[in-house]
């Protein structure tokens, strides 16, 4: 059975990854923004492997989060689910980073550099990154007027050429990216059309099943086919150029092979 590290498991996607996981027999680590957040799993957190504490919109408490993992010990897969939809403006981190950007992909980013290297990584997406085309100019939200849409769907292009990255920088992880679909969850309200179910299976599959059809990397994946993502996602020019400003916005490098 695997050990898995869920980020953002204390509801929605994430806590529906990790019960579906633990049915299963594996061992995961969840991970709650606070606390109080922690404390409130109930039934879910006794059956965990562990629990990590940490606020990703902080770079200090991202590196804390990555240092309680570390910790416990090497993960077999990590999903990287944890994410905010639409902020109505900018924000600002301690960092005085964009919120949608710091949460969204500097964190993920930060966690897969400073976390002992899995053997499969799992980052979750949206349909909506192909609206994120043209990302790199300004990363960072401060030269442009705020858009909310806008800004997550280039959080998502990011994360999506993040993990198609890794795919090629380390060929010995197994690197996907998952696009949920638009989510009966809080993030998602009560409207959205995909059940819950449904929207966990894909990511918690490619974190642990031995079936040869997840055993791949590089791919986009959508309820467990694979799809074409957004074009600059797969250019090895766009890959690097994003992974070289994370590194110089966040002060982390990511690892090489």
């Amino acid at each position: 059975m695997a050990t898995i590290f869920i980020t953002g498991s204390t509801d929605g996607l994430g806590r529906a990854a990790a019960q579906s996981l633990l049915d299963l027999g594996h061992r995961v680590v969840l991970h709650a923004r606070s606390a109080d957040r922690g404390n409130a799993l109930g039934e879910l957190r006794s059956r965990a492997q562990g629990i990590v504490v940490g606020d990703l919109s902080s770079a200090a408490e991202t590196k804390a989060i990555a240092d309680q993992v570390n910790a416990i010990g090497r993960m077999d897969a990590i999903i990287h689910n944890a994410g905010v939809y639409t902020r109505p403006a900018r924000g600002a981190t301690a960092e005085g980073h964009a919120e949608t950007l710091a949460i969204n992909t500097l964190a993920p980013y930060m966690l897969t550099a400073l976390i002992e290297r899995p053997g499969r990584l799992v980052y979750l997406s949206s349909g909506l990154h192909r609206g994120g085309e043209g990302s790199l100019d300004d990363l960072d939200w401060t030269r442009r007027s705020w858009d909310a849409a806008k800004a997550y769907a280039e959080s998502k292009l990011q994360i999506v050429a993040l993990a198609l990255a890794l795919a090629r920088r380390w060929p010995a992880v197994m690197s996907n990216a998952v696009d949920p679909g638009w989510v009966r969850t809080k993030m998602g309200g009560a409207g959205a059309p995909v059940d819950i179910d449904t929207g966990a299976r894909t990511q918690s599959w490619l974190a642990a099943s031995e079936d040869p059809a997840a055993l791949v990397s590089g791919r986009y994946w959508h309820h467990l086919a694979q799809q074409q993502p957004a074009r600059e996602a797969t250019d090895p020019e766009f890959q690097d150029e994003l992974i070289g400003k994370l590194g110089k916005l966040t002060g982390v490098e990511l690892p090489g092979v």
